[in-house]
C-alpha cells in the first residue's frame, strides 16, 4: 500500500510509519514540527524524526504545512495513495485559547484540506482522522459521579464501562481546541456520507507510549513521567487529583486504524481508548510509578481546574469491539508506565 501519514513525527504518527514500514507499505510522512512552535522545546519531536529515518525502509519525508491549500493539492497530485492516518493537530486544550485562529487553521481547516486532496486524487482511499474525546464538549461529566478514595467513578452500574458514541457533541463548553476538532470530526464524517469517502473518525482519549513528546500543556501520562523520572515538580489541577483517565498505548491505536482500514465503514465514528482496565486518577498514577519505577514524585495542588476539563473519562470501546472484534487491548497500564519509565530514563543518560 502507500500510506500517507499526518503527524509522522508524533507519538501516533510515528508509530503508525513503524508499524506499516515494517509491513513493507510505502509511506510517506508530513510534518513540520509544529509541535516545537506549540510548546517550545521540549515539544520538538526532530528528535523523533531521526529515530524513523534511522530504522525504517520505506519511509520519505515531507516539512509541509497542512494549511497549505496548495502545497497539500500539489502533493496529492502526484501519487495514487491507498490509506491516509491523518494525526497532525494543535492538540492541546490549555495552548489553543491563545492562538484560536491557529488552532482552527490547523485543526479544521488543514483537515478539510486533506479531506478534498483525497477527494479529487485518491476518492478511493481510507481515511481515517484522529478525532478526541473533547469534542463531547464536558457534557460526560453529566453522568453522576461518587467520589472514592484516590479517584472518582461511575454512581451507576449503567455507566460503568464509560462515554459511548451517543454522547452529544452540542450544548456543551468544548475549549477552543474541542470545537475546531468537531469541526474537523464532522467534516470527515460528511465526506463518507456525502461524497462517499472511506472515512473513519476515532475520537482518542489519552493516547500514549513511550514515543510521546510530553509537555505540562499536552500529553499527561507521559509529561507525568518525565516529571517524576527528572526530578520536577508536578502540578495537579483541580478534583484533588481524583479525576480519571484511560491510556492506551499507542500500538493499539495503530493496531485499530489497521482493522478499521481493512474494511472501512464510510463515516463512521468510534471512541477510542484503554477502557475501564486501563482507566487511573493522577493520584493512582502518582502511586503506580513510585510502585514500577521508585520515582516518589514532589507535586503541589492548584485548585483550579482546567475549563471544561473532564471529571472523569472512561472510554466505552464496545461499538468498535462489536463492529471489529479480531482487536484487543495489548498493552495494560502497568505494561504502558514500565515502557515510559525506561524510556525516559534512557533520554535522561543521553
Amino acid at each position: 500500500m502507500n500510506i500517507l501519514i499526518t503527524g509522522s513525527n508524533g507519538l501516533i504518527g510515528s508509530e503508525a510509519v513503524l508499524y506499516f514500514d515494517a509491513r513493507g507499505h510505502h509511506i510517506i510522512g508530513v510534518d513540520n514540527n509544529m509541535r516545537r512552535v506549540f510548546f517550545g522545546e521540549e515539544g520538538d519531536t526532530t528528535w523523533n524524526l531521526r529515530r524513523l529515518q534511522a530504522t525504517t525502509t520505506n519511509f520519505r519525508h515531507i516539512n509541509l504545512d497542512i494549511r497549505d491549500r496548495e502545497a497539500v493539492f500539489q502533493l496529492f497530485s502526484h501519487r495514487t495513495l491507498d490509506l491516509i492516518i491523518h494525526c497532525a493537530a494543535q492538540p492541546s486544550h490549555d495552548k489553543a485559547k491563545e492562538i484560536p485562529l491557529v488552532d482552527f487553521d490547523v485543526n479544521a481547516v488543514g483537515t478539510v484540506n486533506l479531506l478534498e486532496a483525497t477527494r479529487q486524487y485518491s476518492p478511493n482511499a481510507v481515511f481515517v482522522l484522529m478525532s478526541t474525546n473533547k469534542v463531547y464538549g464536558d457534557a460526560p461529566n453529566e453522568l453522576e459521579i461518587q467520589e472514592l478514595e484516590t479517584r472518582f467513578d461511575y454512581a451507576h452500574p449503567a455507566d460503568y464501562q464509560g462515554v459511548t458514541e451517543k454522547c452529544r457533541i452540542d450544548q456543551s463548553l468544548h475549549s477552543i481546541f474541542g470545537a475546531s476538532k468537531v469541526a474537523a470530526d464532522i467534516m470527515t464524517q460528511e465526506y463518507g456520507r456525502y461524497f462517499g469517502l472511506k472515512t473513519g473518525v476515532f475520537r482518542g482519549g489519552c493516547l500514549t507510549g513511550s514515543a510521546h513528546s510530553g509537555v505540562r500543556l499536552h500529553g499527561f501520562l507521559s509529561y507525568l513521567v518525565k516529571t517524576a523520572v527528572t526530578g520536577r515538580v508536578y502540578t495537579i489541577y483541580g478534583y484533588k487529583g481524583k479525576q480519571v483517565r484511560d491510556q492506551i498505548h499507542s500500538y493499539d491505536v495503530i493496531k485499530a486504524i489497521e482493522e478499521f482500514a481493512k474494511d472501512p465503514r464510510p463515516g463512521e465514528v468510534y471512541n477510542l481508548g484503554g477502557g475501564r482496565s486501563n482507566s487511573a486518577s493522577i493520584l493512582e498514577v502518582i502511586r503506580l510509578i513510585d510502585q514500577i519505577g521508585g520515582y516518589k514524585l514532589r507535586w503541589e495542588y492548584d485548585e483550579r481546574h482546567r475549563m471544561g476539563d473532564h471529571v472523569c473519562y472512561i472510554t466505552d470501546m464496545s461499538k468498535f469491539r462489536s463492529h471489529y472484534p479480531q482487536w484487543s487491548i495489548r498493552y495494560s497500564l502497568d505494561q504502558i508506565v514500565s515502557e515510559m519509565i525506561v524510556a525516559e530514563q534512557k533520554r535522561l543518560n543521553q
